[in-house]
């Protein structure tokens, strides 16, 4: 499989409510989650707990999808350009948008950078 196809693959199963099978199954044990405002994450256990805290607080889906991919496969990186429409816990509804650089080690993410408006 390209890193183009694992990428595919991986949005695939967010997008079809699969997020923390496509976690268990595309992250590595050491990976490193970066967001916008330069926090950082380390390690698989402490991305999941992320992962699991972000799922409890939304109420409702209403959408998902992938604007672009791209891969160098070269270099084993992959961009995402994503979106989330979802209700949280508290009753307001947003539409998420992040771009995503995954850097790979053959099947796996070992580092994710995420770039969005903090501000939304």
């Amino acid at each position: 499989m390209t890193y183009l196809e694992k990428a595919q693959d991986l949005y695939g199963m967010i997008n079809s409510g699969q997020l923390m099978d496509a976690f268990e199954k595309y992250y590595h044990q050491d990976c490193v989650m970066v967001e916008a405002t330069g926090d950082r994450r380390e390690g698989k256990d402490t991305n999941r707990q992320y992962e699991e805290k972000f799922l409890s607080s939304v109420k409702e889906f209403h959408g998902a999808g992938v604007g672009s991919i791209a891969a160098n496969e070269g270099d084993k990186t992959t961009t995402v350009e994503s979106w989330m429409d979802v209700t949280f816990q508290d009753g307001n509804r947003v539409k998420l948008e992040q771009v995503a650089v995954q850097k790979w080690d053959g099947d796996h993410i070992v580092n994710e950078r995420f770039y969005y408006n903090p501000g939304n």
